[in-house]
């Protein structure tokens, strides 16, 4: 009889410990539930209009390299680079400037380059938007990891450095390099002149499938109210398109996209 009370008692513990389990379970599983609910009504609430949206990117494309040498029958370069300029136009939904629609923080992170190009380096540089199209390439504005802005309302804003207007009057711009694609090579076909652009990939054997790229950052915004938005880009490095191909010198692309920033804060 005593045996069997203990065995009642042990039962009845197991029980409640189960009981006890499966109540904290569907409880943890209810906050959960709760909780991404909470998330996606107070991202929707935030998000019932859209304030800033990228609409259009325009992307040039070329190569340049070093000189080294030059003889009669060859030619060497160091440092075969092929570069892409981006250009980035980010819009607001009006045609008035309000606190909400103004910029007041412009940042980028999480840069990533997937279907790394088998041959070079890729990386990505804040460029000048008066050397848009050049092939010039200043080491200091090689963007790490995050890169910021400078905004500002003045008409005598100096744009060689990074700086937006805060009425979003000039696009962000940037420059994809992909460097050390070859070095210390040498041309031995010089019966044509050598040109310091795309169609030296040509010359020195490179193929498209040899340097295809996509880059993708993270825009990150704050307005005027000091609210939040992001969005991220992505852009497959254009080689050639139906106008023409890098290979025949350099080539320009443009882009109607539709990224839209959404509030998170």
């Amino acid at each position: 009889m005593k045996k069997t009370k203990i065995i009642l008692t042990i039962m009845m513990i197991i029980l409640i410990c189960v009981m006890s389990f499966l109540a904290f379970f569907v409880f943890q599983k209810y906050v959960l539930k709760k909780h991404f609910e909470d998330d996606i009504l107070s991202f929707a609430d935030k998000n019932q209009s859209t304030i800033f949206t990228v609409d259009s990117i325009t992307l040039f494309s070329s190569a340049d390299a070093g000189y080294k040498t030059n003889t009669a029958n060859n030619f060497t370069i160091q440092n075969l680079y092929q570069y892409t300029d981006i250009a980035l136009f980010i819009k607001n939904t009006s045609d008035e400037d309000t606190l909400e629609n103004t910029l007041k923080k412009v940042r980028i992170e999480n840069i990533l380059f997937s279907n790394t190009p088998k041959l070079g380096n890729p990386s990505l540089y804040f460029k000048s938007l008066n050397d848009f199209a050049k092939s010039d390439i200043t080491e200091e504005n090689k963007i790490t990891d995050s890169f910021e802005f400078t905004v500002s309302s003045s008409d005598e804003a100096d744009l060689s450095t990074p700086t937006l207007y805060n009425n979003l009057a000039n696009p962000l711009t940037f420059s994809y390099v992909n460097s050390n694609i070859k070095s210390d090579y040498t041309i031995t076909d010089i019966s044509s002149p050598i040109t310091y652009d795309g169609s030296l990939l040509q010359k020195c054997n490179i193929h498209p499938e040899d340097i295809c790229c996509t880059l993708s950052f993270d825009i990150y915004i704050t307005n005027n109210l000091d609210e939040e938005f992001t969005t991220t880009i992505s852009i497959d490095i254009p080689l050639s398109s139906e106008n023409g191909s890098i290979f025949d010198g350099n080539l320009t692309v443009k882009q109607d996209t539709t990224y839209t920033f959404y509030r998170y804060h």
